[in-house]
């Protein structure tokens, strides 16, 4: 019976990228695993068809040869460059292949001697003042790393030799264990799942491929982060094993509390005393923003607790939108240590209030109201 074209059975176009082929072989090999469908010949058949056509196209080479030659180009019996295990590989081997990657797998070997494994992922908290966080700034930080050691190139030997193929697992990285009817896969013990071992290591790695040191970075941090936005910059975490690209350094912003303004979002918030006298009477104030002082104008009678809007005095956030808004919420001061001549004038003021009535606190009046009502409620 003629085999179906492997793109056919996986499902992809001929331009199909790595991880779009391991999707689809993922897919159907979940939909047809024997596990999952016991008794089911169509199913058991369609698995090892769908992991045949994923092995052959996976492998560059043997990719580039079906692509030329079709079937022919990867049939040992045609003399191409040797079939897939698929049609014959026992359920042991269809299991790891399907779930390697989510048991670890992947890492903990398989790859064989020569395969690279990307470096960690690193974080680093930055504290910045509000005024950086808004206006935007560059920092330097210095952060410890692994770095690809120097003296032997990443390869972790020795300069002079080189690493050999561990003996124990043949450079797969993995060795099997058979427990009764189930078939354990794990790294091999001998070389810790990388597939060679090292008989002379780097004196300055001690056969690693990587040491720690400090590393000075410097970071442009955009206008507008808040506290919570993440940096990323490409390439700058630890390096990667036996070649292996390098990971990526993630800088987690945390901004400091300030002593006058607070932000939420785009708006930044401030409270400011004011005398009791310009409450009433109304002036002119200086006040604060992030990019100078600006003149504010307070009405007469004022009440504590207004808040005034100064327009786009606020924050431009980094995820975009409007700049924001400064709100200044009045807080009306009552004056302390107090002279006897002023105790004096403010208990006339306070007479000569008295004698208005509710004309000049009108609040206080209602409020006083409501409180007697109260009370004679109570009495009935």
């Amino acid at each position: 019976m003629a085999k179906r074209d492997y793109y056919e059975v996986l499902g992809v176009a001929k331009n199909a990228s790595d991880a779009e082929l391991k999707k689809a072989y993922r897919r159907l090999a979940m939909k047809h695993h024997p596990d999952r469908n016991p008794g089911n010949q169509g199913s058991e058949e369609q698995f090892k068809e769908a992991k045949e056509a994923y092995e052959t196209l996976a492998d560059p080479q043997k990719r580039a040869a079906y692509d030329q030659f079709g079937h022919a180009g990867v049939d040992p019996s045609a003399g191409g460059f040797g079939g897939s295990r698929g049609g014959s590989g026992n359920f042991s081997d269809i299991f790891d292949d399907v779930f390697g990657d989510i048991f670890g797998g992947a890492r903990g070997g398989g790859g064989g001697p020569n395969q690279a494994y990307r470096g960690a992922d690193l974080r680093y908290d930055l504290d910045l003042s509000l005024e950086d966080a808004v206006q935007g700034t560059t920092v330097k930080i210095r952060l410890p790393t692994k770095v690809k050691c120097e003296t032997c190139s990443g390869s972790g030997a020795k300069k002079g030799s080189t690493p050999k193929v561990c003996a124990t697992c043949n450079g797969q990285g993995q060795v099997r264990m058979q427990q009764g009817f189930f078939s354990i896969q794990q790294a091999c013990p001998k070389c810790k799942g990388k597939g060679k071992t090292i008989s002379s290591p780097c004196g300055d790695c001690h056969g690693e491929g990587r040491k720690l040191e400090q590393k000075t970075l410097s970071v442009k941090i955009p206008a507008g982060v808040d506290s919570g936005d993440r940096i990323r910059l490409s390439g700058e975490g630890e390096a990667g094993e036996s070649g292996g690209p390098a990971g990526d350094l993630y800088v987690q912003v945390r901004v400091r509390s300030h002593s006058i303004f607070s932000r939420d979002g785009s708006n930044l918030y401030c409270e400011m005393p004011i005398s009791f006298v310009t409450a009433a009477l109304g002036g002119e104030l200086d006040v604060p923003t992030l990019t100078g002082r600006v003149k504010l104008k307070i009405p007469p009678e004022t009440q504590t607790g207004r808040v005034f809007r100064l327009r786009e005095k606020g924050v431009k956030s980094v995820h975009g939108g409007a700049t924001g808004d400064l709100l200044c919420k009045v807080i009306v001061e009552t004056p302390v240590n107090l002279s006897a001549q002023q105790k004096e004038i403010l208990e006339n003021f306070e007479d000569t209030l008295t004698d208005a009535g509710s004309k000049h606190s009108p609040k206080s009046h209602t409020w006083f109201g409501g409180v007697k009502k109260f009370f004679e409620d109570l009495k009935i």
